[in-house]
This record gives structure tokens, sequence and C-alpha cells, in this order.
């Protein structure tokens, strides 16, 4: 209809010629007024065929409503067969071997000062919260990882929950009280209000280590607070988050940097080689620039260095690789969930950074 509206303002609906402005001049406007009457008489015939076509739309639109309503498009539910269920990319962090981990002994020894006890009696017995905070592919659910299975043992109960982009609040109480060793079997139908007394009352007399993985927003962390009740039995909390605001409103934070040169040049040769192996002097100058593209993230130093773990070891194909990485052309399953872990950092930009962003990938 707004095709037909545009064609009735070129074909039909006249102006007065810019050429020819109306004045005082009272034969000129007799004579302007008789030759748009005459324009106006010759388009007769357009003037039916838009009216036409408007009335066919309307037709074609009556016609639609009428086999929605007489197949009762609205009463029908979809029910796939399986319902295709995206895996979380994250959850290979949770089991990466301790031999391909580098770059952690600083990470994990600040973190666990800061969650040890202190001289004070009084300190100990207080509840210890501390957010691990950084952008997405640093590494922190591998850290809190790491330092929740040194630490557990310390504790009565120990759990570590995953909450996500978009949050499923009954889920998380639900894996806390299962991971804690809760054996009710009426987790399923408790509501969030029941869920969160359930997880006070197991935790009410108990020194407990939770770790709470992937925080994304204040009031989700603020509901999940609401059931860590601080017993003064010297509990201890780890959260993870990308978002800075979360990271304040707990204030006990750890800032996650990106890996020195140094391990970001282990870590890439060590996948590819094999831990302890050093460079071959042929691939030592587009090793560099590999490393420069991955800017010291371990997630693109290892989904990089995986995926030439598997190619030829050829000069050619390496710089190959190189050239693609930023246009999204490789493509393999650690490449896709690479891009899917960094373009929620993306997403979760203010509109002006992503057009920034948006900038600098058209013209790098």
């Amino acid at each position: 209809m707004e095709d037909i509206l545009d064609t009735f303002l070129v074909l039909v609906d006249g102006r007065p010629h810019p050429d020819h402005p109306a004045d005082g001049n009272l034969v000129r406007r007799l004579t302007e007024k008789m030759g748009q009457l005459t324009f106006s008489l010759s388009k007769v015939k357009a003037r039916h065929d838009i009216a036409a076509a408007i009335e066919e739309i309307k037709r074609q639109l009556q016609e639609g409503a009428e086999r929605r309503a007489r197949y009762r498009v609205d009463d029908v539910l979809a029910r796939p067969a399986a319902a295709a269920t995206s895996i979380d990319p994250r959850l290979a962090a949770l089991f990466t071997k301790r031999s391909q981990l580098v770059g952690m002994n600083v990470p994990m020894s600040t973190l666990i000062n800061m969650l040890s006890a202190s001289d004070d009696d009084m300190s100990n017995r207080k509840m210890k919260i501390v957010c691990v905070v950084g952008f997405g592919g640093i590494v922190k659910t591998t850290l809190a990882k790491r330092v929740f299975d040194e630490f557990k043992a310390n504790f009565c109960c120990a759990a570590f929950v995953s909450v996500g982009r978009i949050p499923d609040l009954k889920k998380v109480f639900r894996d806390i009280l299962i991971n804690l060793g809760h054996t009710d079997s009426n987790l399923m139908v408790l509501d969030e209000t029941q869920l969160i007394n359930s997880v006070r009352g197991f935790l009410e007399s108990k020194r407990y280590f939770i770790v709470i993985d992937d925080i994304w927003d204040e009031p989700s962390w603020n509901i999940i607070r609401c059931a860590l009740d601080d017993n003064n039995l010297g509990s201890r909390i780890i959260i993870t988050t990308r978002i800075h605001a979360v990271a304040e409103k707990v204030g006990c934070s750890y800032q996650m940097e990106p890996l020195s040169y140094e391990s970001s040049k282990q870590l890439f040769c060590g996948r590819i080689f094999g831990f302890g192996s050093k460079c071959p002097d042929l691939f030592s100058e587009i090793s560099e620039k590999l490393l420069r593209k991955c800017g010291g993230v371990p997630l693109a130093i290892i989904t990089t260095s995986s995926l030439l773990a598997n190619k030829p070891r050829n000069i050619k194909v390496w710089s190959e690789l190189c050239d693609s990485i930023g246009s999204g052309f490789e493509s393999n399953q650690d490449m896709d969930n690479m891009r899917k872990i960094l373009s929620l950092s993306y997403i979760d930009l203010p509109c002006h950074l992503k057009n920034c962003v948006l900038y600098l990938s058209i013209f790098p």
C-alpha cells in the first residue's frame, strides 16, 4: 500500500510547477487553473488503476484473515520432536587439565590470599565475598574452578554453579542445593522463595564455600545473595562477572588481566608443539603476529593454537590463517565457541561503543 501511495503522489497528486509560481495576474492564474484541470482529467485512468490496486490488496488481506480463522492457526502449538539445546561453550573451562594452565599461579595465589583467614579471630568468622571481574575469554571461570578445587577441602560443604546471561534463578538455587548435598526430591515444585528458604536452612549451621559463576546483572546477584546467609562461621564466596557494576556492589574484587607475552607464547607453543617445547625459528615471526592478534586473551590463544595444531606445519598455511582470523572465514567448533563467548561482550556494550567497534572492524 505504501508503494501504491508513492505512485499516487507521482502520477496524480500534481503540484504547481516551480517555474510558474502563482502571482497577482488574474489571467495567468486562470490559465494555470485551466491547465491543472486538463492535467487532472488526463489522469482519470491512473486514478482508477490505483484504486483498483488498493481494492485488490484489501481483497487479499480479507482472504488471508478468513484462512487464518478457518484453519485456526492461533490454536496450534509448536511441538518439536527434539528441541535443540545449545551447549554452554564455557563448560570446557571447568575441566581444563592442570598441565595446560599457563599464567595462573599469580592470580591463584592472590585470590586465595583474599579468601584466606586473617589473624583477627572476629574477622575470620565473618563471611568473605570476592568478585573476579574481567571481559569474556579471560578465563575467570577457569581461575575460579581451580581455586575452588584447591580450597573446598577446608569447608563442610561446597558448590560451584553457573548463572549465565539469561538467568533461571530457580535452577541456580536447585543446583546450589544439589551440589551442597541436599537430598530433598521435591525441589522441582518449589518456587524462588521456598528455594531461598531451603538454601538458608541448609547452610544455617555450616561453614560453606560457594562459587557463583558468570553473573550478568545486579538484580540477579541481589536475589542470590539473599540465600547466602552470613552465619559467622567463616564461609567464603567467589562470584565471577563481566559487569563492573556487580563487582562494585560486592566491594572486594580481583581484576583479571590479559596474559603477558611470555605466558601467551608458552600457552600458544605448548598447545601446538607440546608443553615445554619451543616454537621453531621458521614459525617465530608468524607466531608473533598471531599472538598480537590474540592480545593476551587465553580463549583466543587456545582457539587459534588448537586450530593450527590440526593443520600442516607450513608457513603458507599459518599465514593464511593469520590473515583470515579477523574475517571469520575460518570455522570450526572451537572458533564458533570463541565467537559466541566474545560476541556476548559486544552485545553488552552501550550503543556508541558498538558503533565504534563496528568502524574498527570495517577499517582495521
